[in-house]
């Protein structure tokens, strides 16, 4: 079991990626889907969103052993429309699929002011805000949703039988000077990532996240394992979960609905049903500089908003927190959560490639 208050081991981001990029060629995967892999999942850990960063290397190794996650290939594109495009994934490495699609989008978007990308039979594409930065930086607006039509752990409000999963939703936009907002939520209460590192740390939620078999909530993680399974609750949890629930919906209409490829194909295997979608607002009646203007006052006017007496911390952008922790792992190191050095270590032995290796204590 570990222990998650335990020191965390700080690494340099440059060989982590390194380390990643080598044990997913070590795999079978060519020099720039691992190496675009690698940058995800990295980057995932340096927004601070460590169960979907290097957590999932590990997970997609044994993907590519067991061919469940295709090595060669390219997307097959299945229709292309003015405004975009669909592409059959045909399992391949979901990162490298996701950063494809956003720079197609982002530069057809720079004609036609937006562009969109669905994509059926992804495989799983790690932390969706590690997409966000780059295409942001362009001055542009990228809205990225996900969803797995081959599993379900998320029940209908109202309801106790599994049925989509936590379908994130991520957006991310470009602020005054260079700055940038990035959200990223699950329209659940919590993920099945961290619900298993919950379990596998004997730890509860600190509210009820789930519901148990018979539908009762509970803050348990080993309720959503036992046999029968809970679920895991909408966000907005028992009482106001059938906002997070109808948005959940969404993102699978917008994902596998209109990639024409889902939960009524029955399909199997881990992977994802995508939507990538970039706007350019430098191609609408504001220009990039109107754009800016607005998001700049909304930002000053949160930053200037007095703090709630029961807040935990001032107001804030979306994305401020996870931006400032990117900037200060760059300058220290990579805080890996202590359950990642020894798979990524474990890993790399079994592939005769040297593990990173811990540059100072967080």
């Amino acid at each position: 079991m570990t222990d998650p208050s335990a020191p965390r081991a700080r690494y340099d981001a440059a060989e982590l990626r390194r380390c990643a990029a080598a044990l997913l060629g070590a795999a079978g995967l060519p020099p720039d889907k691992a190496e675009a892999v690698a940058d995800i999942l990295v980057e995932g850990d340096l927004l601070g969103h460590d169960t979907h960063g290097l957590a999932h290397l590990p997970p997609y190794l044994d993907a590519l052993a067991s061919g469940d996650m295709a090595r060669e290939g390219e997307p097959a594109v299945l229709a292309d429309a003015p405004a975009g495009q669909t592409w059959d994934g045909r399992k391949l490495p979901g990162p490298w699929l996701v950063t494809r699609a956003a720079d197609l989008a982002s530069g057809r978007a720079r004609a036609a002011g937006l562009y969109a990308v669905a994509i059926r039979r992804s495989h799983h594409i790690g932390c969706l805000a590690a997409y966000l930065p780059r295409i942001v930086a362009r001055g542009q607006v990228l809205i990225l949703a996900s969803s797995d039509p081959a599993t379900a752990s998320v029940a209908p409000f109202g309801g106790r039988r599994r049925l989509i999963t936590p379908n994130p939703i991520a957006a991310g936009w470009p602020l005054p000077e260079g700055g940038a907002a990035l959200v990223d939520v699950s329209t659940a209460v919590t993920t099945n990532a961290m619900t298993a590192r919950r379990r596998a740390e004997g730890r509860e939620f600190d509210a009820p996240a789930l519901l148990d078999a018979a539908g009762r909530p509970s803050r348990d993680p080993g309720v959503f394992f036992a046999d029968p399974p809970g679920s895991i609750l909408p966000l907005g949890g028992v009482e106001a979960g059938h906002k997070g629930f109808a948005l959940g919906l969404l993102v699978e209409a917008l994902t596998s609905a209109l990639a024409g490829h889902g939960r009524a194909d029955a399909p199997t295997g881990w992977g994802a049903s995508v939507l990538v979608l970039v706007l350019d607002p430098a191609r609408f009646g504001g220009g990039l500089a109107g754009f800016t203007r607005e998001t700049g006052w909304l930002a000053a006017a949160v930053a200037a908003n007095p703090p709630a007496a029961v807040a935990a911390s001032p107001p804030r952008m979306p994305g401020a927190r996870a931006l400032a922790l990117r900037a200060e792992q760059l300058a220290r190191g990579v805080a890996l959560h202590p359950s990642i050095p020894p798979r990524l270590e474990e890993c790399a032995r079994r592939a005769g490639i040297a593990p990173p290796r811990p540059i100072a204590l967080a």
